[in-house]
């Protein structure tokens, strides 16, 4: 498989899972995903998780591809510095007012969802997956012997 569509897989994954939480949430526990900011109330539904999920998995992609064109060894490295540094960071706010527990336990299951998908999904190098261990071969000793045994004679 190649490295586009594993990432592609992953960021659909990474879209569907905060999805499966609003749904458990919203409709079949019955509570709505509302945060109230004076008098604005923003219901959160399904499109807006979508596009918000999308938006994240995109840039996490966006990101490490330009990493790894001009950072090279180390880019997945760095990308998953800068990924753990921005899940944190989306959780601020979720410290505020104006949302009741199930609403901001509900917010937070979904960050942690699309990192636990991102995260590891995209940093994994392209063939790790698909790509067998090369057989080992055994070294040979300059004088032609096997360096793992003594050679006959020498002792």
């Amino acid at each position: 498989m190649s490295a586009r569509r594993r990432r592609l897989g992953v960021s659909g994954l990474a879209v569907l899972t905060p999805v499966l939480v609003w749904l458990v949430a919203d409709p079949m526990l019955g509570h709505r995903l509302r945060i109230i900011n004076g008098e604005q109330t923003l219901d959160i539904g399904a499109v807006p998780v979508v596009l918000v999920a999308l938006l994240a998995a995109l840039a996490g992609w966006g990101l490490l591809a330009a990493l790894e064109r001009f950072r090279g060894r180390r880019a997945r490295a760095v990308w998953t510095g800068v990924a753990v540094a921005v899940l944190v960071m989306s959780f601020l706010p979720l410290t505020g007012d104006g949302m009741d527990g199930g609403t901001r336990a509900a917010l937070t299951l979904m960050h942690l969802a699309v990192a636990a998908v991102l995260i590891p999904g995209l940093r994994t190098k392209e063939g790790a997956a698909a790509t067998p261990p090369a057989p080992s071969t055994p070294r040979t000793a300059p004088d032609g012997g096997s360096l793992g045994r003594e050679s006959r004679g020498r002792r």
